[in-house]
């Protein structure tokens, strides 16, 4: 597979370039199936296109909200503490998604990293290309995941760094120059956010009933991996028949997400198989969601969830991802607390680098690449599909 992943099958279009062409149709390849496009009423939902749009606080939201302002109280009153864990309990076995807010990190800051990045998206394509990224390390500036051939596009173009750990930073040819702050005010984003999930980390440990540091020993301590994904949607002619990005989990530990400040587009799967729309609490709430690793390690107790992006035929959209990510060669499997008789292990040792092989080859698959590798399933190895 090493051989499939060293360049694009196909010559790489960029998503804006398309969008910006004035084309009135969308072409057949960014065209989902019927039962993949979103619903006219959740169209609906998505804003964009005007001051009405912008998110008004209160504002209901759709997963549960996480106060974290209350832990240094919380500290020296253990009742409260074991309030907020809980709260982290539930939304991780319920939705496997919440928002956090007073979590910490300048709203100043998150304003600067994201209009950094929005002014890297609105410079000349001819501009941008010169980061034009490639499938083996997916570092710099893209708009496909997966090297299938013929295979769907998604609406979306992005950016991709490797932040941490500093042997796997990205070099400095993968940096945008332009705007001049975005590397600065990226990494300083990145290391304030590697705080909040170690923090979020301690909690989803005690709240399994396992040592604080359980989870984050687990995963490799202080060698655990960080990536910041830029996401561009453009507008989009034909939002209804496409997708910013195709529904899928995510494959690390831990996703933090700052969305768009006016433009809604994520959508979260439920249980039921309903899709809701994530309203954010307010500018500076961060959108989490548990990813397949903690699946794994928690043995199904807590679950990644299926998530996708819908775009705007009205309204461009920026959000910053950050990906926590175990270190590469870490064999990871359900930890021995968590595995009784009557809920037996359910996935066998895999490495962080083996299982991500699978999507950097096949790009977003839903969940199917987790429940490919559960114990007993033909094929586990996911690159083996």
């Amino acid at each position: 597979m090493a051989d499939c992943m060293q360049e694009w099958p196909e010559p790489v279009v960029r998503v804006q370039a398309v969008a910006e062409s004035g084309l009135a149709a969308i072409p057949g390849c960014y065209v989902k199936p019927p039962r993949d496009r979103p619903a006219a009423q959740h169209l609906a939902t998505a804003g964009g296109g005007g001051d009405d749009d912008v998110f008004q606080e209160p504002l209901d939201t759709s997963i549960p909200v996480i106060d974290l302002g209350e832990l240094v109280a919380a500290a020296a009153e253990e009742g409260r503490m074991s309030l907020i864990t809980e709260a982290v309990a539930a939304a991780c076995r319920e939705w496997g998604f919440f928002q956090v807010v007073n979590h910490g990190v300048a709203p100043e800051l998150m304003r600067a990293a994201r209009e950094a990045w929005r002014g890297f998206f609105r410079l000349p394509i001819t501009a941008k290309q010169q980061y034009a990224n490639l499938p083996r390390t997916y570092e710099g500036y893209g708009s496909r995941v997966g090297v299938q051939k013929g295979g769907p596009l998604d609406w979306g173009d992005y950016y991709f760094l490797h932040l941490a750990p500093e042997a796997a930073k990205s070099p400095d040819k993968y940096w945008p120059t332009n705007p001049a702050i975005c590397r600065e005010v990226s990494e300083e984003y990145g290391r304030e956010v590697v705080r909040l999930c170690e923090l979020l980390m301690k909690l989803m440990s005690a709240s399994l009933g396992l040592e604080e540091s359980r989870f984050q020993e687990a995963f490799g301590g202080a060698e655990c991996g960080v990536c910041l994904r830029a996401n561009y949607y453009p507008r989009c002619p034909q939002p209804d028949l496409t997708l910013g990005l195709s529904a899928h989990s995510d494959p690390g530990v831990l996703t933090v997400l700052l969305a768009d400040e006016h433009v809604r587009g994520l959508q979260v799967r439920r249980a039921d198989g309903e899709w809701v729309t994530v309203q954010p609490a307010r500018h500076d709430a961060f959108i989490v969601n548990v990813g397949d690793q903690i699946q794994i390690l928690s043995n199904s107790v807590y679950k990644s969830v299926e998530h996708r992006v819908m775009v705007n035929s009205k309204e461009e959209r920026i959000s910053l991802a950050l990906f926590y990510n175990p270190r590469g060669d870490v064999p990871i499997a359900p930890a021995p607390e968590v595995v009784t008789q009557e809920r037996p292990s359910l996935y066998p040792p895999m490495t962080f680098n083996e299982y991500r092989a699978y999507i950097r080859k096949n790009g977003p698959r839903g969940k199917a690449q987790l429940d490919g590798v559960k114990q007993g399933q033909a094929g586990a190895a996911p690159e083996n599909k």
